[in-house]
């Protein structure tokens, strides 16, 4: 079992930072793949950012170049950091573990970009 806890989100003006926190319990982090996902009000969840055990990273082409995802191996932790925020990427922000048939999620942490 693995359960994952997000923590960073807020409400940032357009063009500021915030880093996204994952921290996972249990020792299967290393086997997992981890992502982000966001889903705005009225739209459906959608991946923002993945990561493999070996460290291969996968962007939705609307965050290229702003965002970056990352993981801490001895910390059971992926990051997401977030620059040049936009109003449009004002959602609830999951993290998810997966492997093979198995995935699990976080409770989510809004993130609110104002213009």
């Amino acid at each position: 079992q693995v359960q994952l806890v997000e923590s960073g989100g807020g409400l940032v003006q357009a063009g500021g930072s915030l880093r996204l926190s994952c921290a996972s319990s249990g020792s299967l982090f290393n086997f997992y793949t981890m992502g982000w996902y966001r889903q705005a009000p009225g739209k459906e969840r959608e991946l923002v950012a993945d990561i493999t055990v070996s460290g291969t990273t996968n962007y939705a082409d609307s965050v290229k170049g702003r965002f970056s995802i990352s993981r801490d191996a001895a910390k059971n932790t992926v990051y997401l950091q977030m620059n040049s925020l936009k109003p449009e990427d004002t959602a609830v922000y999951y993290c998810k573990a997966s492997r093979l048939t198995r995935q699990y999620w976080g409770q989510g942490t809004q993130v609110t970009v104002s213009s």
